[in-house]
């Protein structure tokens, strides 16, 4: 940083000149962003970076010099200032996300695979389901319907035969045949390709 210009701009800064003031920040904001930098752990680096901090320490600065009065005696006062001030803000957002950086682990080999992967069927596939579901209604004969939603709750062919007292045999028949009906109207011809909801 060059002394001369930043004693000039110091001055205009002093007398509230914005444009001064942005030139100011300009001049600082790479040594200032390093201060924090050097501070910055991986975990934290999640949370915030250089820039937050430097920001937000400048908007406290113009503040102070348009609000407050602040006056600096010279171009390392006002640098020592901002270092102590950059610091001290670290350290509050330090102290802001330290229980989060602390509890946080990182995922395991695999692990984040899991847990991105869904076992919940897509919104698409339980609109199909659905609509397969009433068309299978329509397809069945009401005297049969029970057959076809106990076959939906995942009971097997003699569970359904005891429940309903049919034979086993007449519940296979009847999924059968309303597979059969299932795949004439969709074109395939015999077995359905789908299997019951």
């Amino acid at each position: 940083m060059n002394s001369v210009p930043l004693e000039i701009l110091l001055e205009k800064l002093a007398s509230g000149d914005s444009e001064a003031a942005g030139r100011v920040f300009l001049a600082y904001e790479p040594y200032l962003r390093m201060v924090v930098r050097r501070q910055l752990s991986p975990g934290l680096r999640a949370k915030f970076d250089s820039v937050d901090i430097v920001q937000s320490i400048w908007a406290d600065v113009l503040r102070g010099f348009r609000e407050a009065g602040w006056r600096f005696a010279s171009v390392t006062h006002l640098r020592a200032f901002l270092v102590r001030l950059t610091r001290d803000r670290f350290i509050d957002r330090l102290r802001q996300h330290r229980l989060a950086v602390e509890r946080e682990r990182p995922l395991l080999e695999g692990e984040w695979h899991e847990s991105l992967v869904t076992k919940n069927p897509r919104p698409s596939e339980l609109a199909q389901a659905a609509e397969l579901w009433q068309e299978m209604l329509e397809l069945c004969p009401p005297e049969h319907r029970e057959v076809l939603r106990l076959k939906r709750a995942g009971a097997a062919s003699p569970e359904i035969a005891a429940r309903t007292g049919l034979h086993e045999g007449s519940v296979r028949r009847i999924l059968c045949t309303l597979a059969r009906r299932l795949a004439r109207r969709h074109g395939e011809g015999g077995h359905a390709g789908r299997s019951l909801p």
